[in-house]
């Protein structure tokens, strides 16, 4: 099948490619130049695992392109698919400029009949907008669908090629039948496929992503709760997740959620509900609760060293918001960095694949390093932020070495602190018990 695809970044791309490796030909749009250049040239404009991959083997075969060309993308498909950003607005809304743009030009060039399909999360009610902004460009004919994604950063290949379901958002069951043929090859074992009104399509993602944003809300708030009453948060997280009414997904204490997705679409949420006045109460407390809890690991490392902080050299791992990626949005650690900077600290951070896109956003003040255990050496304590496989199991003994002080302040709460013990490091976690110099467990007395 013939298909376009308006926008290169996360969702455009990674959908783009992946249909084309199911056989049908592919015409990716967008209009930073920059970017279509990188993908002409063999590279990709964000790190993926497997995506760079599966885009060299597709232009190969000849079933994947790359153009500015909006014209062309419109007259050589059949179905196009919109996958550009919806960045928040400054009152937590989400912007739409882009997607606007994008359905005037479709308007513009359509010579036929054509098959509108929205991939980029969008508030309920924008495919009427859409609708009415291709339809005053247009005397053709086309239909549209909802088609929400729920990629996850890092696992956004393995999660189009093996969905847990794809929903369809249309009133027309004969688009309904065209659009199983383009996800056909994604659906061999099993057919996941659900069909409903745009409406409820497009809403079904902004309450999928609140869902999982409230549970790490939720067990962060009890991770706090258990370092108050000497409980352990690792007990009480097994102990719900064992719940089969629960379940273990997203219930992981760490220094809260970040990325492109979870914060924009629980402040759109909010948002949606202020525009009906419907105040989505439990979506505020998730993003509030989250904000704090980035603020609160933050100043447990600043309160540590107090009057110590001007002329302190802080080792960080990880600065992407999540492990497998190079997104740094909305990353607690760089807000946390950013924090220990305006302090007087030295920071000198490693993170795998994001150390660019932080230094964009850190500036020069922030110190890099290619080597995770380099820039231990002489450093006054390490915090971890990021969960990167690497760190799970590094070599204890040469990390006290290289520290200064043997103090670490684990965000992600990736080791025993009874292993750390062992070790001779001072341990700090979240919802769990610290170790401290002494050795003696914090909640000991």
């Amino acid at each position: 099948m013939q298909i376009g695809v308006a926008g290169v970044g996360y969702v455009g791309l990674v959908a783009g490619a992946c249909l084309a490796d199911g056989g049908n030909h592919v015409m990716c749009m967008d209009t930073d130049e920059s970017k279509v250049r990188m993908l002409l040239e063999g590279d990709v404009p964000i790190y993926e695992p497997g995506l760079l991959e599966i885009v060299k083997r597709n232009v190969k075969a000849g079933r994947l392109s790359f153009t500015t060309d909006w014209a062309e993308t419109v007259k050589e498909s059949l179905v196009l698919f919109i996958g550009v950003g919806t960045p928040p607005a400054p009152d937590g809304s989400a912007d739409l400029s882009a997607i606007m743009n994008v359905a005037e030009g479709i308007g513009r060039h359509m010579d036929g009949y054509r098959i509108i399909v929205m991939k980029s999360t969008v508030p309920v009610g924008t495919h009427k907008k859409v609708i009415a902004a291709i339809g005053s460009k247009t005397e053709h004919q086309f239909d549209y669908v909802s088609n929400p994604e729920f990629l996850k950063e890092g696992a956004a290949v393995e999660d189009f090629m093996r969905p847990d379901r794809v929903i369809f958002g249309t009133t027309n069951p004969a688009v309904v039948e065209i659009m199983k043929e383009v996800y056909a090859p994604f659906m061999r074992k099993v057919e996941r496929f659900l069909v409903m009104d745009p409406a409820s399509a497009e809403m079904s993602k902004y309450a999928a992503n609140a869902m999982l944003a409230t549970r790490i809300s939720f067990v962060n708030e009890m991770a706090g709760l258990c370092e108050r009453f000497g409980a352990d948060i690792e007990c009480v997280r097994r102990a719900m997740g064992s719940d089969s009414r629960i379940g273990p997904a997203f219930l992981y204490p760490g220094v809260g959620y970040g990325g492109s997705c979870f914060p924009k679409d629980v402040s759109a949420l909010i948002a949606m509900g202020e525009e009906v006045d419907h105040p989505i109460s439990i979506a505020q407390a998730v993003h509030d609760v989250n904000q704090r809890q980035r603020v609160t690991f933050a100043n447990r490392v600043l309160g540590y060293f107090g009057d110590r902080c001007q002329g302190t050299t802080l080792a960080v791992w990880g600065l992407a918001f999540k492990a497998r990626t190079d997104d740094v949005r909305e990353s607690p650690a760089v807000d946390a960095v950013r924090m220990f900077m305006e302090r007087g600290m030295e920071v000198r951070a490693y993170d795998p694949e994001a150390l660019e896109n932080a230094r964009a956003e850190l500036g020069e003040g922030l110190k890099t390093c290619d080597d995770c255990y380099q820039l231990l050496e002489g450093a006054d304590g390490l915090v971890i932020f990021t969960d990167w496989p690497e760190f799970n199991m590094p070599d204890f003994e040469r990390m006290a070495k290289s520290l200064k002080t043997p103090v670490i302040f684990d965000g992600r709460n990736l080791f025993e602190p009874a292993l750390m013990k062992k070790h001779g490091f001072e341990y700090h976690c979240i919802g769990r018990p610290d170790v401290t110099s002494s050795g003696r467990r914090k909640t000991d007395g």
